[in-house]
């Protein structure tokens, strides 16, 4: 039985390596990125038994995640190779921390095709937890209708589904995009948002009344991510602000929010309460930003704890 599933959409990523400026760039670096499967790889490092599905072409891009990902120790048995449609593309500019521009090339990419008939149930329905995000349901309507069906099977099988909103306005309208962000949020036991997701979707930009709002759209449970500012989280029974962790300069912050997931959804594995699992996301999510890349900062267990048990000697000190 696996603890976790997740399923969403790799590409191949190139950034800039002799200028960070698109129009100036004459060689790039290549790698892979993706939500769910920087979710995978994070909960891989942290010693959790992992599944990612996707589609992926059928070509050397297509093979050459599948091999990066495997590496990490992720489960991609379950990822199926198209031979009609490619592997998706997109390219990252990080001007500075602050001001990090990607562009995308993923219309009509093999993952755009996912369908329910891509899964296996038998495979996932036993696991501990359900990962999923709002990037997915936005590349189609089968992958949408896929992500709707999952998240039911989830339910009828009393397996916990952890939602990400991670908008990505590119891709839809924003009516539509509230429309069925909200939706999927009913459905989901977790959400995991960021406070300017919270605000797109509500218009509410107080994280105590952004979260009740959630909670109000079926969610059972939201961790609002806040930043600098670290993190809010709200149950029926529960709720608080867990402190941040301090970084001295943010590399590439690409990265921090699917770290913050991995960290959280290895709390809960781990029988953590939520304050510590928030605790535990946040300090993932803070290393991930000190490397460049979207998941190579992503911590095994040891440099996790080293980090917390750094951080918290600090904290006395001052």
């Amino acid at each position: 039985m696996k603890d976790v599933i997740t399923v969403g959409e790799s590409m191949i990523l190139f950034t800039p390596a002799t200028s960070p400026m698109l129009r100036y760039a004459e060689t790039f670096s290549k790698d892979i990125g993706g939500a769910e499967s920087n979710v995978a790889i994070g909960l891989a490092r942290l010693g959790h038994d992992v599944g990612w599905i996707s589609r992926l072409g059928n070509d050397e891009f297509g093979t050459f995640i599948m091999n990066r990902i495997r590496g990490e120790g992720v489960d991609v048995s379950q990822v199926k190779r198209d031979d009609e449609y490619p592997t998706g593309l997109y390219f990252k500019e990080i001007r500075h921390a602050r001001d990090v521009r990607v562009q995308y090339y993923r219309k009509g990419s093999a993952a755009s095709q996912l369908s329910i008939n891509d899964i296996d149930e038998t495979y996932w329905i036993e696991a501990k937890y359900l990962h999923l995000t709002g990037i997915t349901p936005a590349l189609s309507d089968s992958a949408y209708e896929t992500v709707v069906l999952l998240m039911k099977q989830a339910i009828a099988n009393n397996v916990k589904i952890v939602f990400d909103p991670n908008i990505r306005r590119k891709l839809w309208p924003d009516i539509k995009a509230r429309s069925v962000l909200k939706e999927l949020i009913s459905y989901a036991d977790i959400v995991l948002p960021g406070m300017e997701e919270a605000t797109f979707l509500f218009g509410e930009e107080d994280p105590e009344k952004a979260a009740a709002l959630f909670l109000e759209a079926g969610s059972e449970q939201v961790i609002i991510k806040l930043g600098e500012r670290g993190a809010y989280y709200k149950t029926a029974n529960e709720n608080g602000f867990v402190s941040p962790y301090q970084v001295k300069e943010v590399i590439d912050p690409v990265g921090a929010g699917d770290g913050f997931a991995a960290g959280f959804i290895s709390g809960l594995l781990d029988g953590l309460p939520t304050e510590q699992a928030v605790k535990r996301a946040n300090a993932v999510g803070a290393i991930q930003t000190q490397i460049a890349g979207d998941y190579q900062g992503l911590p095994d267990r040891g440099e996790l704890e080293q980090f917390m048990y750094r951080q918290s000697n600090q904290d006395v000190k001052r």
